[in-house]
């Protein structure tokens, strides 16, 4: 791809560095954008800016948050005693939009993958481990995706929590073996919250 102008052939390059953004998709979006009022560009451009350098993370649960502790772990309304243990933000938003779920959140910013490079040292589970024994946790619920690495890494944090005062349970298989957790409808995830079974009887099954 030949480029008369070496600017637009950077923001193109750094465009394309996008997951599931090529070059010519790059490039379209990067016309589109030089079509635009100068002023929604650098909305744009602030917006990113912004979230690079002033996002914050959780400091309990791990969600994105703009202070110290996100707005779930803040509120009174929530119910502190039950955590819900996810992969990442995008499943706390997924089941979130549920409107089932009024417990707190557990972001372990990934899972168990040793074809990825990705040990139990990786994951915030150490912090979990931690608020099971100083907080007021009686119950853990497994929200990871129903795949052998999440599979692998809700064992694993069950024989981290020993025999710590906390039940676990696992949500509902409605979501299908290998699924995404993200990609379920709000209904059936609704539902595998509500339906959670104790962890132990998902593992002799």
């Amino acid at each position: 791809m030949n480029f008369s102008s070496k600017i637009l052939e950077e923001a193109v390059h750094q465009v394309s560095q996008l997951p599931g953004i090529g070059k010519r998709t790059a490039l379209r979006l990067v016309l589109h954008l030089m079509r635009q009022p100068e002023q929604q560009t650098d909305a744009l451009s602030k917006a990113l800016t912004d979230m690079r350098h002033d996002l914050k993370f959780c400091k309990k649960c791990h969600n994105v948050s703009d202070t110290d502790f996100c707005e779930i772990c803040a509120s009174h309304n929530r119910d502190h005693t039950l955590v819900c243990v996810v992969e990442d933000v995008r499943d706390v938003m997924a089941i979130e939009n549920t409107s089932q779920y009024r417990g707190l959140y557990h972001v372990l910013g990934g899972k168990i993958s040793p074809m990825d490079g990705i040990g139990p040292q990786d994951l915030k589970v150490s912090s979990l481990v931690n608020r099971v024994k100083n907080d007021e946790v009686k119950e853990i619920i497994f929200a990871l995706s129903p795949t052998i690495e999440g599979d692998t890494t809700n064992f694993y944090i069950f024989k981290q929590l020993g025999d710590l005062p906390v039940s676990t349970s696992t949500i509902a298989r409605g979501i299908a073996v290998g699924d995404e957790l993200e990609f379920a409808d709000e209904v059936t995830l609704g539902r595998s919250i509500l339906q959670r079974i104790p962890y132990e009887t998902s593992v002799k099954s």
